[in-house]
């Protein structure tokens, strides 16, 4: 399909400052559920209502009232800005909240594959592990460079969260150069959504800092972005939906414990994504994808750490991920 501008709420759009939304995190919040899959199931009677909003006349519907900007690519809300040929939690958390706000959106997306929160969004607050944990780590590095030195392993402690925050300031300082159409209007953190998980549930030791970790994290972000009552949402991970194994279970665990936190309580959402898990392409793929790669491609696109690349789980977990964030706000 190409795509076709629509000028969603464009009446009304920059009636106020700019409503900028953060979207961080590892592989799924980049996405990879392929538009080819989400162009056929545009056409099948069992899919296509679902998406029905996304293509008009068989083309891609680009929404002028919301932005977006995941690094290098820039533009209207449209498919194709998760991993390249991808949509992510992006497209429908999009729609969500531009459809909610009379205001201008921009969405501005940092997420890396394999990442994990105990190393490389490590927040500040969190400190440094401790020095044999360090010490083991600098033995596997002089493997791979043998004048590796105790800084150097140091230097890998946030330096994704250093370069979400280089990555969000960069583009607020300048957003007349990356949309033009930007008219001046001003603008206003309204929400962080954190999608994030895989490289630290492989971990036990990962997973038993992840909740302190989390915390950090949230009250790092909210301290370096000058906005300390930022709304924070949390993809609770959802892999393999009900038959999620006892590792996982551990892991989202971790994941909710934050919620325990007095302080969070009113300004922090985990939302659970398993609920969303596409148990048809499941199946399919259990079975063998390869030998059956015709009925595959009709459901999923990638593998089961990537929610199977399954287009009605991305939009499902974007829809999720927007509704909370609208409620957190009250609304506003």
């Amino acid at each position: 399909m190409l795509c076709v501008s629509v000028a969603q709420g464009a009446d009304t759009a920059g009636a106020g400052p700019v409503k900028v939304f953060i979207l961080a995190g590892q592989s799924n919040m980049e996405g990879h559920a392929k538009v080819a899959l989400l162009k056929y199931q545009t056409t099948q009677p069992a899919t296509r209502d679902l998406f029905r909003h996304l293509h008009k006349d068989g083309v891609w519907v680009e929404r002028q009232d919301v932005w977006i900007k995941f690094f290098d690519r820039k533009g209207p809300l449209t498919v194709g800005y998760g991993a390249p040929g991808c949509i992510g939690p992006e497209l429908e958390f999009g729609n969500v909240v531009g459809n909610h706000y009379a205001q201008q959106v921009l969405l501005i997306k940092t997420a890396w594959g394999g990442r994990s929160l105990y190393r490389d969004f490590r927040p500040p607050s969190a400190g440094l592990p401790p020095a044999d944990a360090l010490e083991k780590m600098l033995a596997g590095m002089k493997k791979r460079k043998p004048d590796a030195t105790l800084d150097d392993v140091k230097a890998t402690f946030g330096a994704s969260y250093r370069a979400m925050l280089a990555e969000v300031n960069a583009t607020l300082a300048d957003l007349k150069k990356h949309f033009p159409d930007y008219r001046d209007q001003g603008w206003e953190l309204a929400g962080f959504v954190w999608f994030q998980g895989w490289n630290d549930m492989i971990s036990d030791e990962a997973t038993a800092e992840y909740t302190a970790n989390l915390a950090h994290f949230i009250r790092d972000v909210r301290r370096d972005l000058k906005s300390p009552a930022l709304p924070f949402v949390v993809g609770e991970m959802g892999v393999d939906g009900a038959e999620a194994s006892a590792k996982i279970q551990r892991f989202k665990a971790a994941q909710s414990a934050v919620m325990n936190i007095p302080e969070f309580k009113g300004n922090v959402a985990v939302v659970k994504t398993d609920v969303f898990w596409d148990t048809e392409a499941h199946a399919v793929f259990k079975k063998g994808w390869r030998e059956h790669l015709e009925e595959w491609n009709r459901v999923g696109s990638n593998f089961p750490y990537h929610y199977l690349g399954s287009a009605r789980t991305m939009i499902g977990i974007g829809r999720a991920f927007g509704e909370a964030m609208i409620a957190l706000r009250g609304g506003k």
